[in-house]
């Protein structure tokens, strides 16, 4: 039955069928499929490519460093373009599967200096510089389905659907759309070993949000990038394009975030609300700085997100509030109860980078940087 939504989607009429008949081939024994992933020049994209291994690896140091060529991922020059792969984790393959391996790299110049992107060098020495105060991540990553015209998966296509209020948790065909790729990523980052909390429909029609964690330090921005990798991949295979843009549609809808919910060890104990409150007031002083590690363009992504409607706080200003969704940062009811727990930081974008996210948080709640 053809599916008019995705009729110029060239991967939505391959019959997968087909495919499943050859992965079910066995391979050769100690023979292992590893796919190398990494984050590409524009500090938002991923990318990937696969080699075969004659062990089966345990640990990141096992596995060969390789490359690519950094001028067609805008990392480097076409006269000395090589750019090198550091692997740094292992996940298990969903999409092969058996021994075949998910890894995830650090990309580095030709001469050896961490590229532009690669946000999580920094980040890992700030976690180290940080770990006595254990810090925990969970992080809400919001995305929107596009069909091949780029428009949101399921509307009109010379309109535009009702007004926002029943789609978010929605159930029902007239309500959410695609959830098949939902579920599908969900098992498929669960299998993975990706600490994936749960998943629900979004405020805007043809958006989504999963959360990661929590995760303590470095595995955050590991897991979240992989996540993100394994949702492009699953949604290739269902013919649907999965945007990160803080913005997909302009005018009344939705923007879509990451928010990033954060605690360290001394908040999560009796009385760790003074240390929450304390957080909150360096959070308080650094505003600008937080903005800038927030999205991939130095806050000019979030301009269009933060405007003080839609459930978000003004760019310009910097606020907190117990159960406040348009704040900057919200202290959930349940904590302010306990007087213990975490505090959500509501103002990365959707398209941010968790090592930017994470490294900016420790650096001024803990380090005092």
């Amino acid at each position: 039955m053809p599916n008019h939504t995705l009729e110029h989607s060239p991967n939505a009429v391959l019959n997968k069928a087909v495919l499943y008949n050859y992965l079910t081939l066995p391979l050769p024994d100690g023979k292992v499929q590893a796919t190398y992933i990494w984050i590409d020049g524009s500090g938002e994209g991923v990318r990937g490519k696969t080699r075969t291994l004659d062990f089966v690896p345990s640990k990141p140091e096992e596995l060969p460093i390789w490359n690519f060529d950094g001028s067609s991922t805008n990392q480097a020059e076409g006269s000395n373009s090589d750019v090198y792969l550091y692997p740094v984790a292992i996940f298990k393959d969903p999409f092969l599967r058996g021994n075949n391996r998910l890894v995830l790299c650090e990309a580095y110049k030709y001469n050896k200096k961490p590229c532009e992107t690669n946000k999580r060098h920094t980040c890992v020495q700030a976690m180290e510089a940080a770990k006595d105060a254990k810090p925990w991540f969970g992080i809400e990553q919001e995305y929107t389905l596009l069909d091949m015209d780029k428009r949101p998966l399921g509307w009109p296509k010379n309109g535009f659907p009702g007004p926002q209020g029943p789609y978010y948790c929605g159930v029902g065909a007239d309500k959410v759309y695609a959830r098949d790729i939902v579920e599908a990523h969900y098992r498929a980052c669960l299998y993975a070993g990706i600490n994936v909390a749960g998943t629900n429909a979004e405020v805007m029609p043809a958006q989504w949000e999963y959360q990661v964690g929590p995760c303590e330090g470095i595995s955050i921005g590991d897991q979240l990038w992989v996540s993100r990798y394994i949702l492009h991949r699953v949604a290739e295979d269902f013919g649907v394009i999965v945007t990160f843009d803080p913005k997909p549609m302009e005018g009344d809808w939705n923007g879509a975030g990451c928010h990033t919910n954060y605690s360290t060890k001394a908040m999560r104990e009796d009385g760790g609300i003074i240390e929450i409150e304390k957080a909150i007031d360096k959070l308080s002083r650094n505003h600008l700085r937080h903005i800038q590690a927030y999205d991939p363009k130095g806050g000019k992504d979030n301009e269009r997100r933060l405007t003080g409607k839609h459930e978000t706080s003004s760019i310009h200003d910097f606020s907190a509030g117990v159960a406040n969704r348009g704040a900057s940062i919200r202290i959930p009811r349940g904590c302010a109860e306990d007087k213990k727990g975490y505090l959500e930081d509501r103002r990365p974008a959707s398209n941010c980078d968790p090592y930017s996210v994470s490294e900016a948080i420790v650096r001024t709640t803990i380090l005092n940087e």
